[in-house]
Parts: structure tokens; sequence; C-alpha cells
């Protein structure tokens, strides 16, 4: 990375805030930044920055208790499971109430909701709780009218008693439920719509450590006893996309893979190309250790963004697995978090439920964040000429975004510019798709200029032919002289 890269993508990050209009704050109150191919912290614009934030005393419905989850529905609803309460805050786009769902009818009899924690709407808005320490899945009409209940699964695969604790769940367009619950290793368990236990989806695979292995080998059995067990680990939330892959993350701290894509095998298939792993902060301080993924939000377009509880960090990603942007932190301003629990997605906003404040913070994108974004969905879509514009919005904002250059690099290459192609890939050091331009470049060279080789190598052959001949026919004439 050049001096003169560096020095302007900071002052790009120092200007980028005084040319963004609008009603968020002068500046970020936290430091965005991202990773170079050297595996560097840079510094880089923020891309969201916060707006409002948004408290139930706010709303005239009372504080809000320990929340645990949040849902945007299709039609633009935002849902908040307010946990501590025991109810469920359905809000339109405009941030006013809609209703509170805290009972529902079951059999001519009034009930509530205990300690829910995870939440998800439909296509329909049905409304999706789990509800934890009553041990069931409820569904509701978007009104709050129960729909069916899932409780106590009863499967030969399951172990003898077994409990169901949900924790979260998410719905596919086919109305299968994924449910992650308590205490269950085996992976996600799924559900038909009418409740029927299907099975297990996405096993977390866990490496053996040989070296505790050996030691098992060699010890008694009340060392044995003490040592840990080699179990996978749970899994902590999840989301889905429009295609039905379930994106997963898991609990596993310190893990390389702690985001999963699961197909409808329950295999991961989540594209990890990028220059490091798709698992948050790569250098972290021993004090506050690894990212720790309690949440994910698929975007579209390939994006999704996961949120980190150990330093209060979102990190959004491409479909290729390359980190875009990452932004938030822990404290007590606007935009930073005491214990963040769900991120949403609304429009082009992104908010935040902070369980330890008991609030929602509405992040608006910069004009940094917006060109990424768009850039990121073109591609996606294919039109990476039309991206190319984008990237090099980005690129005035940041000379260091290494995914900018590739992203020109690309488009150049669609076109035919094999030479520029060149000189955007080095940029980016992508070594691959270097390759390819290089090797287009040289038969591009090689065919512009094939008829001039020939001529000239053809040309040499008769002369070299000629110049034998004349020698020849000197040393015969000194011969017969």
């Amino acid at each position: 990375m050049s001096a003169k890269r560096w020095l302007i993508s900071l002052a790009a990050v120092s200007l980028l805030t005084v040319l963004i209009p609008g009603t968020a704050a002068a500046s970020a109150p936290y430091e965005s930044y991202n990773y170079n191919y050297w595996e560097e912290a840079t510094p880089a614009p923020a891309p969201y920055l916060p707006v409002r934030s948004v408290t139930g005393t706010e709303l005239g419905i009372g504080e809000f208790a320990d929340p645990g989850d949040m849902h945007v529905s299709g039609s633009g609803h935002v849902y908040v499971l307010d946990s501590g309460n025991g109810r469920i805050v359905c809000l339109d786009d405009s941030w006013k109430v809609v209703r509170v769902i805290d009972s529902f009818i079951r059999d001519g009899k009034k009930e509530t909701f205990a300690n829910p924690s995870g939440l998800f709407t439909d296509e329909k808005e049905q409304i999706y709780v789990a509800d934890t320490d009553n041990q069931r899945i409820v569904v509701l009409s978007a009104e709050g009218k129960l729909i069916r209940v899932i409780e106590q699964p009863k499967s030969d695969v399951l172990p003898q008693g077994f409990q169901f604790i949900p924790l979260k769940v998410t719905v596919d367009q086919a109305n299968r439920v994924f449910v992650v619950a308590r205490g269950v290793y085996e992976g996600i368990m799924q559900f038909e719509e009418d409740g029927t236990f299907l099975g297990y989806v996405g096993t977390i695979k866990v490496k053996r450590d040989y070296g505790d292995y050996f030691w098992r080998l060699i010890s008694t059995d009340a060392q044995k006893a003490q040592m840990r067990l080699f179990i996978p680990t749970e899994f902590s939330n999840l989301d889905i996309d429009n295609k039905g892959f379930v994106y997963a993350t898991n609990i596993d701290v310190g893990s390389k893979e702690p985001i999963k894509r699961l197909n409808p095998s329950g295999e991961d298939v989540l594209k990890r190309f990028g220059y490091f792993p798709v698992a948050g902060d790569i250098y972290y301080r021993r004090a506050v250790g690894p990212s720790k993924f309690v949440d994910i939000k698929v975007l579209g377009d390939g994006m999704y963004s996961a949120l980190d509880s150990t330093q209060g960090r979102i990190f959004t990603y491409d479909d290729t697995g390359n980190l875009l942007y990452v932004y938030g932190g822990i404290g007590n301003q606007l935009g930073v978090f005491k214990t963040p629990a769900a991120v949403e997605m609304l429009g082009e906003h992104q908010l935040v439920l902070d369980r330890g404040k008991g609030s929602i913070v509405v992040f608006e994108p910069t004009a940094f964040g917006q060109n990424v974004n768009q850039a990121v969905r073109h591609h996606y879509r294919g039109d990476d000429v039309e991206a190319q514009a984008y990237w090099e919005r980005v690129l005035q904002l940041n000379a260091n975004y290494d995914i900018a250059y590739i992203g020109i690099g690309k488009a150049k290459l669609m076109k035919g510019e094999n030479k520029e192609a060149l000189h955007y890939f080095e940029m980016g050091m992508d070594r691959k798709n270097y390759s390819v331009a290089f090797k287009r470049y040289r038969r591009e060279v090689m065919k512009e200029h094939f008829g001039t080789f020939l001529s000239a190598a053809t040309g040499a052959v008769l002369l070299y032919a000629v110049y034998r001949t004349v020698r020849h026919r000197n040393k015969r004439r000194v011969k017969e002289a």
C-alpha cells in the first residue's frame, strides 16, 4: 500500500462527514476501518451514521424491558420482541405504534408469553414467536389471533427426556420452520408447517485437537472425566434469503467459520473467497476476545450483515466473502451500544436493537455506504459496466478500497479493455483475475501484431536465404579462381 493512497484515504475519511447532508451527527461516534490484502486495518469512511434512537417511552408504551429480537416484515412494519414485558410491539415505517400484542386466546383461555426470545414474520405477515420459557413456538396473525402452536416434538431421533426450549426462529417460503433451541448440538431443528418435526440441518463439525486426543489415550478414567467432550457448538441465530438458504451464526468463539449458509440439504455453501475468513475482526485485544455473532441479516443481492456482540460492530460481506465495511461500537453515545441483540434493514436504513439500553438505533447510509451497496448490487446482477461508475465514486472517497479496484478491473475486462484491467487488478492485489487479464492481453497483442510479425519473420527468412545463396556462390568463385 503506497503512502499516497493511505493519505488520500485518510483525508477522505476526515472530509466525508462534512459533505454528508441530513440529520446525522457531524462525525461518527466510532472509528470505521477495513482490512487490506496484508490483513492490515486501514481507515475507511463510515458506511452508516446514526440518525435517531427509538425507545418505548418515546412511543408512549412504556420502556422496553430487555428486548430480545426484532424483525421487519415485507410490508415495512417493524416488530419488536419486548421480552421483559412479554409483548410484541408493531410499528409502522414512520415509527408509530400500530398495535401491541401481549396475549392471545387459546381454547377460550387467555395465554401470555414467558420470556420470549425470538421473532419472525413470513410473507403473509404471520408472526412466529419463540416463547422460550413456555417451551413452544406460537404462530399468530398480524392482528394477534392464534393460528397454531408448535410444542414438544416427538421423534425417535430425539434423546430421552429432551426438552424443547426454542430461542430463535425463521420460516422459508414453503412454510418450513427452522428453530435454534437451547442445548441442541445436532443442528437447527426443522419443522413442517403443521409442527411435524423433520430433523436437523447444518450440524456443526468440530475439529479434534489431537493434542487432547493423545492425552486422553494416556490419562486415567478420572482425568478423562474432567476433560472436555468433543461435542459440536450451538447456533446463536439465523435468517433466510429469498432462495430458501438459511444463514446461521454459531457461538463457537474463535471459529474460522462462525457464519454458515445452509442449502436445503443442510450443507454449508457460504463462499469464502475474500482475503481473510468471514469471521469479523481479524485482530483484537486479548481482553476483549474475537467476534461473537449474535444475529445475522440477509440484505439481498448476496450481501449480509452480522452483529458482533463483543465489540458492538456490524460486519457486512458480499456474496463471495469480501468484507465491505464495518461500523458500530460499545459505549453510551448515540450510534454505539451497550448490549446489541439484533440487526435489521428498513429500506436503506439499518436498525440495531440494543437490549442493554432498551432502544432501537436507526442508521442511514453515507455517500460511501450508498455507493458500495449500489456497486455490489450491480455486480451481483451481472452488470459490471454499470457497477464501474459506483466503484469509481467509492475510490474518490477511499483510495485504499481494494474491492473497488477489483470491481473496476472486472468492468474493464468485460469491455475488452484488458491492458487497463491489468492495472486495476494489480492495485487490488487480485492475482487470479490479473492472470486472466494478462492472458487476454497477450492474445490481443499477438493477434494485433501477428501480421507484422509474420511478415518480418518471412522477410528475415528470405534475406537469410539470399545471403546463404550469395555466400555460397562467392565461395565457389574463389575455389574456381
